[in-house]
């Protein structure tokens, strides 16, 4: 894995992406709990329970409204995974995979363990306490992440599985926009193999993440599609991903969007049919809300469609288009921009912050380059 360095980023260049990394971070933590109320129901019951339009407003879930899902805690943890990266490089240990894996290991002692312990040496994030909620995290990712051993392309956990949990939670790894797109996709790929082993579900990840990538860069979304298209022609078991999104990008032209278009898209909700309904939602959406609303009003599964418009839709426009209403409302938003800062900052000021010679102690701190509860430093 690499990176370019030495880009030189004006301050214009750094609030773009702060609130594109703002941006599709809260958004895709919006759509999840805009999901979460109804994320196994069908358009029928979800009018049923909503009203003829369905859902139109942040539900209770979870015993709140605004709560997130498994999703959303597992994306936080992939950027923290890859702030840890950036900072361990210094050592000359640089296997992005690997503090990603930690990363995830650390998401799974949250389900399992009361509370953060605070004896180890495991950085902010494991210490936030409503992190520690169990939201109906899937069995593929439980058993992914239930021991040690690393999941990777030759050997992946549940060679099967290819559900959406991995992908949504790979928009993050778009956001390395100092790196080539096709390395964004290998790491996104081999990431996803650590819970989801089927090539339709890892690839789909990785499709996902270079289409937020181009985002990030400015591109628009039916160019930062084609291009995640032509990177994908290249991948050994690509044609359902790849089928998907031409399917996605055709169905923007056929009559007025609705719920029976996304769930066509959509499918059985696995990984490929999520991410078409999502990119649909986002390339029909009149504004956020619109495309939230879209994508959670179907019957494929709500929450990880939604989430995944939404990391789409906030790598497009940025922060200031999410409605406010609904950030207000959202569980961990502090948490979220937070991390969402200090992600902005590694990226764009990170030799500022820590090199070779040296390293501010507070990020060390926030950040520790030890590998913490997984593996044992």
């Amino acid at each position: 894995m690499g990176a370019t360095g030495g880009a030189v980023w004006g301050r214009t260049e750094q609030q773009d992406f702060r609130s594109r990394v703002r941006g599709t971070l809260l958004a895709a933590a919006v759509g999840d709990a805009l999901g979460a109320p109804v994320d196994r129901l069908g358009i029928e019951e979800i009018r049923h329970l909503h009203g003829p339009e369905g859902v139109v407003d942040l539900a209770p879930a979870y015993g709140r409204r605004g709560a997130v899902t498994h999703l959303t805690q597992l994306t936080l943890f992939t950027v923290d995974g890859l702030i840890r990266a950036q900072v361990r490089r210094d050592t000359g240990a640089w296997h992005p995979p690997t503090d990603l894996h930690r990363a995830y290991l650390r998401w799974a002692a949250t389900q399992r363990d009361w509370g953060p312990d605070l004896r180890k040496d495991d950085g902010w994030l494991a210490r936030e306490e409503w992190l520690y909620a169990r939201r109906d995290p899937t069995r593929a990712l439980l058993l992914g992440l239930g021991d040690e051993n690393m999941g990777t392309l030759d050997a992946p956990k549940n060679p099967a599985e290819q559900g959406p949990e991995a992908t949504a939670r790979s928009a993050p790894f778009g956001l390395l926009v100092g790196w080539e797109p096709q390395l964004v996709a290998q790491l996104a790929v081999e990431c996803a193999a650590q819970t989801h082993g089927h090539p339709a579900g890892a690839l789909a990840a990785g499709a996902y993440a270079v289409t937020v990538h181009g985002l990030a860069r400015g591109e628009s979304l039916d160019g930062a599609v084609q291009r995640t298209l032509a990177l994908l022609a290249a991948r050994p078991g690509h044609e359902p991903v790849s089928e998907a999104l031409q399917y996605a990008l055709g169905a923007v032209r056929q009559g007025l969007p609705g719920p029976g278009r996304v769930a066509e898209l959509v499918g059985e909700g696995a990984a490929p049919g999520v991410l078409a309904g999502a990119v649909y939602c986002a390339l029909v959406a009149e504004d956020v809300r619109h495309g939230l609303r879209l994508a959670v009003n179907q019957d494929g599964p709500s929450a990880p469609t939604a989430a995944v418009t939404g990391g789409l839709l906030g790598a497009l426009h940025g922060e200031t288009a999410l409605p406010p209403a609904w950030l207000a409302e959202l569980e961990g938003r502090a948490t979220v921009l937070e991390l969402a800062d200090d992600f902005a900052m590694e990226m764009t000021q990170g030799p500022a912050l820590h090199n070779p010679a040296g390293a501010s102690p507070g990020w060390l701190a926030r950040y520790p380059r030890g590998t913490g509860r997984a593996v044992g430093s």
